[in-house]
């Protein structure tokens, strides 16, 4: 994100002490005409109760401390964008950003909470929901290993969905909603063509040239993550409606186009 961004603006970085400094804060915002949110602690390990903790105050207390800071300046950044993501709403119904049917399991919840906090800053607010972000790296390079090895296969079921996004067109994203002044609210981070996992499963094994023969169990990824199996083995239907009425064009709308253009080079 920031190498990215620094090919067009100057980037000032907030680091982990600067949260816990309300003063460096309100210095770092007084300074900045945008603010952008990243903080949060990895979403794909076992919740314990301890680490639900550290996913909570890595959120909503840093986004907490951040507003904060934002309210008390004269100076205030003309916007804060803020992260949240796709799993605030249900894995039943099909959602645009208007809808209000969401999750009640811990990471709609979580999602929701941390919404709120940024919606209390006193200047213009979007809020970006993310869906699955593949690039290289994350949770593509963790899936990406069994594959390899052959053992490849679709997660649970394979029927729950699975909104997707190609990690340059969120790049792009984020420069389209900085760059358009009458933009703001929320948004869904999604690509606009919709899959399941079991599609994912099957594409990512073409790209790979490799079988995807063998499902994971749900119980299997029970035992391996806990709670946060949810991440994985349910999915939410998701439509990135504003960003298209927008005028946002996606450069990687299927999955195919958005594998082969991260992993066709490094099989």
């Amino acid at each position: 994100m920031v190498k990215h961004l620094k090919k067009e603006y100057k980037v000032i970085k907030i680091t982990r002490n600067d949260y816990n400094s309300l003063q460096k804060l309100e210095y770092i915002v007084s300074c900045a005409d945008v603010v952008i949110n990243l903080a949060g602690a990895n979403i794909v390990k076992r919740w314990t109760p301890k680490y639900k903790k550290v996913l909570i105050n890595s959120r909503v207390d840093t986004t907490k401390n951040l507003v904060t800071a934002i309210n008390r300046v004269a100076n205030k950044p003309s916007l804060l964008i803020s992260t949240s993501a796709v799993g605030i709403y249900n894995n039943i119904d099909i959602h645009t950003e208007s809808s209000k049917n969401y999750s009640t399991g811990f990471l709609g919840v979580l999602a929701k909470n941390w919404e709120d906090e940024a919606l209390k800053a006193n200047t213009k607010i979007a809020i970006l929901r993310f869906g699955v972000i593949l690039g290289n790296g994350g949770i593509l390079e963790k899936i990406k290993l069994p594959f390899k090895l052959g053992l490849g296969g679709t997660l649970g079921s394979g029927k729950q969905d699975f909104s997707f996004l190609h990690i340059e067109d969120l790049l792009r994203a984020y420069k389209h909603i900085i760059e358009n002044e009458n933009l703001d609210g929320t948004f869904n981070l999604v690509s606009p063509t919709h899959i399941t996992n079991k599609v994912f499963t099957k594409t990512l094994g073409k790209v790979l040239n490799r079988p995807t023969i063998l499902p994971v169990p749900k119980f299997v990824l029970r035992l391996a993550l806990g709670e946060a199996v949810s991440v994985v083995a349910k999915g939410q239907k998701v439509l990135p409606q504003k960003l298209l009425e927008s005028g946002f064009e996606f450069k990687y709308k299927t999955i195919l186009d958005t594998l082969t253009s991260i992993l066709g080079d490094k099989k």
